[in-house]
């Protein structure tokens, strides 16, 4: 959804980390709990405001000639831009879910008004003007009352958005304590343990508020890696912008989806980010295994993974594949089963600009045959 460090192309459209990206797609109807039992084909895609219509009308009846049944879109938040693309998207047979970067907010002219809202790593330094990794990296604090608004406001501003399938959440976690493997090498990095340059959030509200909870202080804690209620606070305080955001869209009759992290455990690990304990209705985790080093099958594994993980619960997983990643139109044949076989209502791919029309011919052909 979405919510890359190497993709150059998709940092120019969208400004969007290739560590976090995001996303996916769904096709259950507004307030529907159920789906029509058909897998789904689905797009991540950056808007750009200055192409016309008529260029829209073309890419998105591309997509649809080509299998494709949803858009996942990103306006930078512009309920404007989104209301004039969702008719058009419509028209060509395909639902439209909004994109939002949520925690991670780069250039957000109001946020940067507020240098307090931001994260604060381990080391005492603001997100605000010390960014991990790359400068795009703007992390919004999830406990800070302010900040946190902030991001559920433009939550509601989308979900108001007539003829929308979803609010589409991405970057929803904390900064990356540990990078995908394959992108420890551009930047020089060996992360064996928790350092405390990637380490986030310290902020006065955060630690204010779990010193009320739970009596201690996590700065002068021996070991924070080991720190099982410090970790929770943290995943806590994301499952709690997601269960607001989660009613927020269901009072305006859409549904909550977001891009996550491979499977729940890994999310954990990785980002702060345990969503299989969500109100959400629909995930899209990111299985590029490319970016772990792994072999194609891990898409099967990791979707069976997340599937195993949301047992007895509504919420349904997408499937996240990633484009580039794959040598052949073999192998996102083959990605795609992994995905379907494994457990998933449908996939989605990243993005829209990486798809050739011999993908979009080998999408279309797979569908048919399923």
């Amino acid at each position: 959804m979405v919510q890359s460090l190497q993709n150059k192309s998709f940092r120019q459209l969208s400004k969007i980390a290739f560590l976090a990206l995001a996303l996916s797609l769904f096709s259950c109807g507004k307030q529907e709990t159920k789906t029509d039992g058909k897998f789904t084909f689905g797009v991540w895609t950056t808007a750009d405001a200055k192409k016309s219509n008529e260029e829209y009308s073309k890419e998105f009846k591309k997509y649809k000639d080509g299998g494709i049944d949803e858009v996942l879109i990103n306006t930078q938040t512009d309920p404007k831009l989104l209301a004039r693309l969702v008719p058009l998207a419509k028209k060509e047979g395909l639902k439209v879910h909004a994109w939002i970067m949520a925690m991670n907010r780069p250039n957000d002219s109001v946020a940067l008004q507020h240098p307090d809202w931001y994260q604060v790593s381990k080391e005492g330094k603001s997100c605000f003007d010390n960014r991990p990794y790359v400068d795009y990296y703007q992390w919004l604090c999830p406990t800070k009352k302010e900040s946190r608004n902030h991001v559920l406001g433009l939550v509601e501003g989308l979900a108001k958005v007539e003829g929308i399938e979803s609010v589409h959440l991405d970057y929803i976690r904390f900064p990356d304590i540990f990078l995908p493997i394959s992108l420890l090498p551009k930047y020089n990095l060996v992360q064996d343990t928790e350092l405390p340059q990637f380490d986030f959030c310290y902020c006065d509200a955060c630690v204010s508020k779990f010193e009320k909870e739970h009596h201690k202080n996590p700065k002068n804690s021996h070991n924070t890696s080991i720190d099982m209620e410090w970790k929770n606070f943290r995943l806590n305080a994301v499952k709690a912008v997601v269960d607001d955001a989660y009613k927020i869209a269901h009072k305006h009759n859409v549904k909550l989806t977001a891009a996550v992290f491979p499977y729940p455990e890994m999310a954990d690990h990785m980002v702060r980010q345990r969503w299989d304990k969500w109100n959400i209705d629909e995930v899209y985790p990111m299985i590029y295994h490319s970016f772990y080093d792994e072999e194609l099958d891990w898409v099967g594994y990791a979707t069976k993974q997340g599937v195993a993980d949301l047992q007895g619960k509504e919420t349904k997983v997408n499937t996240g594949i990633y484009i580039p990643g794959l040598k052949s139109d073999a192998e996102l044949k083959e990605a795609i089963l992994q995905a379907k076989n494994n457990g998933a209502k449908g996939v989605s791919f990243f993005d829209g600009n990486a798809l050739s029309d011999s993908n979009l011919k080998t999408i279309k052909a797979v569908k048919a045959s399923l």
